[in-house]
Order: structure tokens, then C-alpha cells, then sequence
């Protein structure tokens, strides 16, 4: 079921989804709310950065605190009523899942019952969350679909996106919450993460250092541009989860559910060998990588591929950025804000 929207919380909105996605909305006239903790994981400059372009626009509001904090995160709700809420705060990075474990716990776990209880408590038509592709982990059946079993993560990062899953589940079926979740694959694009390889690869190439390519170059992953992402979810939180009527507890449909509960890949249906991505930036740059051949890292996975039947049927959406344009469009970004154009 689609309906109108226009008071939008989104938690992280100084991250790079939250960024792209806020912007799309306040552009749009919706009116924005977001939270974000501007944590040092990565360049807390660049967020700000991002934060200032979103400050800019009167329709929106900025409450820096951390989503683990309850009492705070309800203050906010007690300020405006919402009609949906999108959840993209969380301890991002697979690799540093292994380093730092509690930081995982408090920001996808326990900033995530807090913002079920304070959708629960405040009437919010629609909480829309971001999983990820981390959680198929160990599956190798291609290409991912949401019907598939996701039962064997291959990290604690990926641990805690399933366990989001299960926890809006359980508070739909409680007490009827609408409740989406996405999952991302591997994301990409202007002003994106400084820890992603696409951002990794195009300063150490300009900069002349050897780029680090794990598990040999044997890797494939579905790229999936910021703006599709975007697309994919404005789309989506315009369109209320209804029951599935064919849902069966003797056969449980992992994709969907007898409550108001369904989860959607957003992806770009299209794997790409690592090799063959790093030639692209190489084309765009004009510059040749040194290239260090390392093993596949704790935690990785060697290939993504996003099955989006559900995402084109019901929303009628399908991501098509190539990495041809969507690496040009980063690398004039990076340009134009590192190096001044």
C-alpha cells in the first residue's frame, strides 16, 4: 500500500546513504530530521561537510547525539510526530567488526531497540531500515535472493544487521509495526565513505602508493551507485509492508511474512570482477595502480550478486547505473573536493 509522507526522521543522516538520501527528500519538500553521532570511525570533517550542505535547506533539523542514548532519542520524538523513520546509524565496516566488537553492539543493537520503542510509542507509519548484503555470508547460491536462509554470518557486523532483521520483525508481529528493512550492496559514489575501496583505490593511485588487492583479485562485487540507492529508497518508504497471505510456518518465507514485515536487496543485479573495476578508475584517472596481491581478509566474503525481483515488482525499480559513469561521477567529486577541482 502507498501513501504520502512528508515528516522524515533519518538517523545518520550525516553518513554517506544518510547524506544522499536526506538531501533527495529536502529537495523533494519533505520536511527532515536527522541524528547522526559524527563518530571519528572515519573523517569526522567530511561528515561535516555533508552536514553543512544539509543545514543549508530550512526544512531540515539536526540533532547531533548517538541512537544508544534513550532518553535523548525520545526527547526527539516528543518534539514531532513522524511519519516515517529510516534507520541508517549503525558501526559500519566489516573488518573493523573484528577489531572493535562492542562498538557494534552498542549502535546496532541496542540504538536499535531504542529506536523500535520510540516508533512503537509514537505512532510512526513506517520505519524503514538499512541491513546488508553481509548477512548472506557463508551462502554461495547466486544470486542472492531475500526467500534464501541467512543463517551463517561471517562476521559480527553481519551478525548485528541480521539481528536487526529479527528484532523488527518480533515488534511487527507484537504490536503491528510497518517495518522494512534493505539490504545494501556494496554502495559507491560522490562524497562515499573513505574506508570503501572505490575512495581507497582513487587516493592511493593519484598518490602514487601500491593499492591493496585482496584474495588476490578474485572478488566480485555488485557495485550498486548512491543514487540508485536513493531511488530504491524513497520508493520504498512510500509503500507500507501488508501481510502475505501465503506466508506458512511449515515453509517460512524468509522475504516476507504473515505480519508487516519484508526485507528487499538493492543492488545492481550485475557483478563486476575486482580487476575489472580497478581498470575502470585506472581509464578515468589516466594512471596506472601498483598493485600488492593480498589473501582474502577475516570477515570477507569473495562474491555479492543482488537478486531484486521483489524490489522491480513492487516498486518497479531497478538500479542501472554501469561503474563506467558511476566512477567518473566519484572520481569529478574527489577532484573537486580534495583536490580543488
Amino acid at each position: 500500500m502507498n501513501f504520502q509522507f512528508n515528516r522524515v526522521l533519518i538517523t545518520g543522516a550525516a553518513g554517506f546513504i544518510g547524506f544522499h538520501l536526506s538531501m533527495r527528500l529536502l529537495k523533494n519538500g519533505c520536511h527532515v530530521t536527522g541524528i547522526d553521532n559524527l563518530n571519528s570511525y572515519y573523517d569526522v570533517k567530511l561528515k561535516e561537510a555533508r552536514l553543512e550542505k544539509l543545514t543549508s535547506f530550512e526544512n531540515f533539523s539536526f540533532y547531533k547525539m548517538d541512537i544508544s542514548d534513550k532518553k535523548s532519542l525520545e526527547a526527539i520524538f516528543n518534539n514531532t510526530k513522524y511519519d516515517v523513520v529510516v534507520n541508517l546509524a549503525a558501526q559500519a565496516g566489516v573488518r573493523y567488526s573484528i577489531k572493535n566488537p562492542h562498538a557494534y553492539v552498542d549502535s546496532n543493537i541496542v540504538g536499535f531497540v531504542n529506536l523500535l520503542e520510540a516508533c512503537r510509542h509514537n505512532d510512526v507509519k513506517h520505519l524503514v531500515f538499512a541491513s546488508s548484503s553481509s548477512v548472506y555470508g557463508a551462502n554461495t547460491k547466486m544470486p542472492f535472493s531475500v526467500h534464501n536462509n541467512v543463517d551463517h554470518p561471517v562476521s559480527l557486523y553481519a551478525a548485528t544487521k541480521k539481528a536487526n532483521e529479527l528484532m523488527a520483525h518480533a515488534y511487527s508481529h507484537l504490536y503491528g509495526m510497518a517495518c522494512t528493512g534493505l539490504r545494501f550492496f556494496t554502495v559507491y559514489g560522490p562524497w562515499g565513505r573513505p574506508d570503501m575501496a572505490l575512495f581507497l583505490f582513487t587516493k592511493a593511485i593519484l598518490e602514487e602508493k601500491p593499492i591493496k588487492i585482496f584474495n588476490h583479485g578474485r572478488m566480485q562485487r555488485d557495485f550498486t551507485y548512491i543514487d540508485d540507492i536513493t531511488e530504491g529508497v524513497v520508493r520504498i518508504m512510500a509503500r507500507l509492508p501488508e501481510p502475505d497471505a501465503t506466508w506458512n510456518g511449515d515453509n517460512p518465507d524468509p522475504g516476507t511474512s504473515y505480519a508487516r514485515y519484508k526485507i528487499y536487496n538493492i543492488g545492481n543485479n550485475n557483478p563486476v570482477e575486482l580487476m575489472e573495476f580497478i581498470g575502470v578508475i585506472e581509464k578515468v584517472l589516466g594512471k596506472k595502480a601498483k598493485k600488492e596481491f593480498l589473501d582474502l581478509q577475516p570477515g570477507d566474503v569473495p562474491a555479492t550478486y543482488a537478486d531484486i525481483d521483489d524490489l522491480i515488482k513492487d516498486v518497479g525499480f531497478k538500479p542501472e547505473t554501469t561503474i563506467e559513469t558511476g566512477i567518473k561521477q566519484f572520481i569529478l567529486w574527489y577532484n573537486d573536493y580534495y583536490l580543488g577541482g
